[in-house]
């Protein structure tokens, strides 16, 4: 059993983790008491804050005394992920809802993922199969090759500068603030200029969530103006092999078209833009809209699918 042991505990696990809500307000106002008087004072449950706290490093603390037993290891907050460098063999842990597990996926390349649900009677978790008391026997079946995976597709901006962002959920591409974003758009041979809201590139993942919100409403609008409709709202398996655009609240005028609104993205047809905005176009993903990466006028990006897969543990 020992020498078992030893031979699973060679690869590192990297447990990525996240600030509580609690922990958040601590560091904006320095103390709990000046925490607790904000949340007071605006009327809300500051017990909320706490219990999320306790149940979090409650759960931490279970996962570490595992790691400890297990061997290599390392703690890792999601604010340093961008530049940590995993090794290839190494198991992925993460700790909190399923926004951490998306956005710790897009940093890697195909090691398998573990999300675990610190809380299970607080949040749903889609990809938060796990809690920390599976943990023991769940790196070791993981170690040995014993547990399947699901397969994730993933979105990749590559922009002209040489940047790369990834998206496990989806990609935005537009204004930073609420303004019109300017740009030319192309996918095959159909180009036009657009002036919109915005464009939303959506992974087969990301299907359920904001284009599917996107759609479900210009769907309804369309049969409320009696235009009709085509049906229900189909969202993609995650490992589809392609993606999915959609323009919002594409404006027509003089300049701009808004034909080329919606569509698929494959590896072989990624879709172009090339932004017009002097100042205040981004690309983000996954909503984490403060890891922005400007895109502001001259600037062509390809979206197209990510040459690797995300791999959640299931």
């Amino acid at each position: 059993m020992e020498a078992s042991v030893a031979a699973a505990g060679e690869r590192k696990v990297v447990l990525v983790t996240r600030k509580t809500r609690l922990e958040e307000l601590i560091a904006r106002y320095h103390t709990l008491g000046q925490a607790r008087f904000y949340i007071e004072h605006l009327g809300a449950d500051f017990t909320d804050y706490v219990q999320e706290n306790l149940a979090y490093g409650e759960s931490l603390q279970r996962i570490s005394a595992t790691l400890r037993e297990w061997g290599r290891h390392q703690v890792l907050d999601r604010s340093l992920l961008p530049n940590f460098i995993f090794a290839p063999d190494d198991i992925v842990i993460a700790l909190g809802q399923d926004g951490l597990v998306a956005n710790t996926m897009k940093y890697l390349e195909g090691q398998p993922l573990i999300g675990v649900n610190p809380e299970p009677t607080r949040w749903d978790g889609l990809l938060l199969p796990f809690e920390p008391c599976h943990l023991d026997a769940l790196l070791r079946d993981v170690a040995q090759g014993r547990r399947p995976t699901k397969a994730v597709t993933m979105a990749q901006a590559s922009l002209s500068d040489g940047q790369i962002l990834r998206g496990v959920n989806d990609l935005f591409i537009g204004p930073r603030s609420h303004t019109s974003a300017l740009y030319d758009i192309a996918l095959g041979d159909r180009h036009e200029q657009q002036s919109s809201s915005g464009v939303i590139v959506s992974t087969g993942l990301g299907s359920t969530a904001w284009l599917k919100s996107v759609m479900t409403g210009s769907m309804a609008l369309a049969a409320a103006a009696g235009a009709g409709s085509s049906g229900a709202y189909k969202p993609m398996a995650w490992d589809a092999d392609r993606l999915t655009f959609a323009v919002r609240e594409p404006f027509p005028t003089q300049r701009t078209q808004a034909s080329l609104v919606y569509g698929q993205v494959t590896k072989s047809a990624p879709l172009r833009l090339r932004s017009r905005m002097p100042e205040h176009g981004v690309i983000f993903s996954d909503g984490m809209e403060a890891d922005f990466i400007r895109f502001t006028a001259g600037m062509e990006v390809t979206v197209s699918v990510a040459p690797t897969r995300g791999m959640l543990v299931t």
